[in-house]
């Protein structure tokens, strides 16, 4: 006769303190049974459909339903004259519980030969124990956390883990958990002689070694590299020092940090690579780039992500009009592609959640397919090498302005003179933290806050003299007159708080010059 199965959901069984057995199940929804319903549950069987054979884990807890089933009809038969206390038997996880040495009740009673069904259910949990050990002590160092399994206890035998296990069992001792720490394990391990000479000494010098660790004095102290800090010119803020300990500036290596940076931008050249194309104009790139900044805007997306699609259009029209020859040159039907492509390659580089691929889709309204986009994606990396490391003149600019300590809204005016400056064609060549001191010290003149200062001077290593150029062609840029087709800059700064911002007044080049 096959035992009767219980469902696959965990079931337990516990024991009042006055001895007498008390039976439940743990439904979904967690009612409790009667007793009636119980004494039927066991009668009617609850099959399985033939097409859904059990699992892994599915069989594990049939097996220990098996057993749960014959210690429940065993105790009904012997405890039939008692009062059957019904309670509801809590399950303290989801998880199958660790299995405990379960054995199974004292059939003295039943054995006597009256009948032959008390063999079958000694046979029954017999078998079902054995089924219980080969699913859950299959691999005896589960209960072990993993640092202890790589670590201390790598060769303790199974043997000796067996016997940890007849021990819980017994109660005499604590069960393992997997949060135990190292040494705690070992000592457990030591106490009863499961490991060799050879691994006693090693724990024992592991343990010790543990127990001399000082983490505060394993981490060094940024005081002691301050003496290394290079000293400011007089009249210099040093800005780095003041925050040395903050680690959010990193103001031990910020300074090595921009000036590699700058040593790389000679790395990534862009000319006037207009002339080598035909179809393509200044306006055109322009055009491009002002529906990326709408598309930068309408997905919240980083500044540092628009800077960086504007640099791999120019970077991929500049080397691949070089490389290639003339009939395989970008035309301007695939000129929106290769900005889209672009934010896409960006927004995976700095964006912490960049937009999914049919967002890009989307946006260009579906002039293109998945195939052209990600085999437009695919030439861009072969074209730049794969070299997304670009100085932007972004972050020359937000350091610049942390270390001369400007304002917000003078630092807003020099953002959006930085990015401006983005959709003019004849700035495209000019280094980008060139780039961002100008725009830094144009907006400090048309605040009438102050000049170029040795501050200045320090944190960026320009002088006035080098950035009077650039300075004086970012000023004409912004004298231009403002066209409607490409206003998103301006439309896009004119919403914020510092809408007064855009309203300073353009200073004349005599004024920089001064």
């Amino acid at each position: 006769m096959a035992p009767t199965r219980l469902a696959p959901k965990p079931i337990g069984v516990n024991e009042n303190t006055n001895g007498i057995l008390s039976h439940g199940i743990t439904t979904r929804s967690k009612q409790l049974a009667t007793l009636k319903g119980y004494k039927d549950g066991l009668k009617v069987p609850n099959k399985r459909k033939a097409d859904s054979p059990l699992k892994d884990a599915t069989a594990k807890r049939a097996a220990f339903g098996d057993i749960t089933n014959a210690c429940n009809k065993s105790c009904v038969n012997h405890e039939k004259d008692k009062s059957m206390a019904l309670k509801k038997v809590t399950v303290e996880s989801k998880m199958l519980p660790a299995v405990k040495s379960i054995k199974p009740p004292t059939l003295t009673s039943l054995v006597n030969g009256k009948t032959s069904k008390a063999k079958q259910l000694h046979k029954v949990a017999s078998n079902a124990i054995e089924s219980v050990h080969k699913h859950f002590i299959k691999d005896p160092v589960k209960p072990i956390a993993t640092r202890a399994q790589n670590g201390i206890l790598k060769n303790i035998t199974r043997k000796s883990l067996d016997k940890e296990s007849q021990n819980q069992s017994t109660g005499s001792s604590k069960s393992i958990k997997s949060d135990t720490s190292e040494p705690s394990l070992y000592m457990t391990a030591l106490e009863n002689n499961s490991i060799n000479e050879t691994t006693k000494e090693e724990c024992k010098t592991i343990s010790e070694k543990l127990d001399k660790v000082n983490l505060d004095d394993s981490i060094p102290s940024l005081d002691d590299d301050k003496e290394s800090h290079p000293q400011v010119p007089e009249g210099v803020v040093d800005f780095d020092l003041e925050n040395w300990n903050d680690p959010y500036q990193v103001s031990y290596f910020a300074m090595d940090i921009f000036n590699y940076l700058k040593s790389r931008e000679p790395l990534f050249p862009i000319d006037d690579y207009l002339q080598r194309m035909k179809g393509i104009t200044s306006w055109m790139r322009a055009l491009l780039v002002d529906w990326m900044v709408e598309v930068q805007e309408s997905f919240e997306l980083n500044h540092e992500t628009l800077y960086l699609a504007v640099k791999l259009v120019d970077l991929y029209l500049t080397r691949s009009s070089k490389t290639k020859p003339e009939k395989e040159h970008l035309t301007k039907e695939e000129l929106q592609l290769l900005g889209a492509a672009s934010l896409f390659i960006a927004a995976k580089f700095d964006e912490r959640i960049p937009p999914l691929v049919d967002d890009f889709l989307y946006i260009c309204d579906g002039a293109y397919t998945l195939s052209q986009l990600l085999r437009m994606e695919i030439n861009i990396l072969k074209v730049i090498d794969f070299d997304l490391g670009i100085p932007l003149s972004y972050r020359f600019l937000r350091r610049y302005a942390r270390c001369a300590r400007v304002s917000m809204p003078t630092l807003t005016l020099a953002r959006f003179v930085l990015e401006q400056c983005l959709l003019e064609y004849g700035l495209v060549s000019l280094p980008d933290s060139k780039v961002a001191a100008a725009a830094l010290y144009l907006a400090l003149r048309m605040k009438s806050i102050s000049h170029w200062t040795p501050t200045l001077q320090y944190y960026t290593g320009y002088t006035l003299k080098d950035i009077l150029p650039v300075a004086l062609a970012l000023n004409a840029t912004m004298h231009k007159k403002p066209k409607s087709a490409i206003s998103t800059v301006r439309n896009k700064y004119s919403h914020t708080i510092f809408f007064e911002v855009a309203k300073v007044p353009l200073v004349e080049d005599s004024v920089l010059t001064s």
